[in-house]
């Protein structure tokens, strides 16, 4: 009976240390499981990281990358601030829409004086593209050098009496606040100085064809925004032509009340309220259109414009920050001996970019 009770004594012994080494067995074996199941997301995780080039998780983004991308509501705020504050100066207001991915970038719809630009971010929010070219399509394009953007001075050749030529499309937005720049140069120079408007023209080599945005069938004579922006530019050439005087009030009131969707049946309202003699520039709209166009069309590749604003002094690309005193201090520096005029001081307030970068074409 000793003996068993001695055997009994060793088995119920020997139980908690065997329970205590299975619960260890269990419990690495769990550990294993988990640490397989991690090594498996973080592989999952690198191949898409490897394929997509980052991944949004919840708020946050796994990037490859140095940066990360920013969400569609961060880059609608980020870029709105960027335009109203630093482009436009708060001078109008600007609304972004449409973002969405696109080549790698965000693109976006920025709308502002009645008109509505395609513009790009990047997903990171470092870098806002005004506009975007599609290289494949129109890489004949990229062989123009365009005034507003390359080789430019800041200071014009002089002359006895300097002569400025702004180039715009009616309808381009930064092209729209150039105008407003300049007009208080004209009035303060009169008849001092020359001060030209002139008009940018695409044809079939920047990719625009057809009556949409063409005039003419051999797609010559077209407009980046449709073809009621060109016959805009065609009655504001008729105004300049037969009653310039008239010419930059008709200007300010179609860029304020008319868009390039509407402009065809709004102008002749603005026209009269400007003073103009609206049959006179229907008459020269229908007769001198193609005229007044070829003349646009020599002027822009004798001085290599394709974008808009662009400013041309005494023949050379002048590089000047689109405000009113800026534009005069760029003109009154085409004078062999400067005017008085030159010394008054203009608003420095309607900068409209960073230099003079932000513009319509390239």
């Amino acid at each position: 009976m000793e003996e068993k009770k001695e055997e009994l004594k060793e088995v119920k012994k020997d139980e908690p240390i065997k329970g205590l080494k299975e619960k260890k067995e269990s419990v690495i074996s769990i550990a294993w499981v988990v640490a397989g199941l991690l090594a498996l997301i973080m592989i999952v995780l690198g191949v898409l990281l490897a394929v997509k080039g980052s991944i949004s998780l919840g708020g946050y983004t796994l990037s490859m990358g140095k940066y990360q991308t920013m969400g569609k509501q961060a880059a609608i705020d980020k870029v709105t601030k960027y335009i109203n504050d630093d482009l436009l100066q708060n001078q109008v207001e600007a609304t972004v829409s449409n973002v969405k991915d696109d080549k790698g970038v965000y693109s976006m719809t920025v709308t502002f004086s009645g008109q509505d630009v395609n513009s790009y971010m990047s997903k990171d929010g470092t870098l806002f593209f005004p506009e975007a070219y599609e290289m494949d399509e129109t890489a004949s394009t990229n062989t123009n050098t365009n005034a507003s953007s390359t080789n430019q001075s800041t200071e014009a050749p002089k002359a006895e009496k300097a002569t400025a030529l702004l180039f715009t499309m009616s309808y381009c937005p930064y092209g729209n606040l150039a105008e407003s720049a300049m007009k208080p140069v004209v009035d303060l120079l009169k008849d001092k100085a020359i001060i030209e408007p002139h008009y940018v023209i695409y044809n079939s080599d920047f990719g625009y064809e057809g009556s949409e945005y063409c005039l003419d069938s051999e797609n010559k004579y077209c407009s980046m925004h449709g073809i009621q922006e060109l016959n805009q530019d065609v009655r504001e050439l008729c105004a300049f032509k037969y009653q310039p005087d008239k010419y930059w009030a008709f200007v300010e009131k179609a860029n304020a009340n008319c868009t390039s969707k509407d402009v065809d049946t709004c102008w002749e309202e603005q026209a009269k309220s400007a003073g103009l003699d609206t049959a006179k520039i229907s008459t020269c709209q229908k007769d001198e259109a193609l005229t007044l166009l070829a003349n646009e069309v020599a002027l822009n590749e004798k001085y290599a414009v394709t974008g808009s604003p662009s400013l041309v002094i005494n023949d050379t690309a002048i590089s000047a920050s689109r405000t009113s005193e800026a534009y005069k201090t760029a003109v009154c520096s085409g004078f062999n001996t400067a005017p008085e005029e030159c010394s008054t001081k203009l608003s420095e307030s309607s900068d409209t970019g960073t230099g003079s970068d932000a513009s319509c074409g390239s």
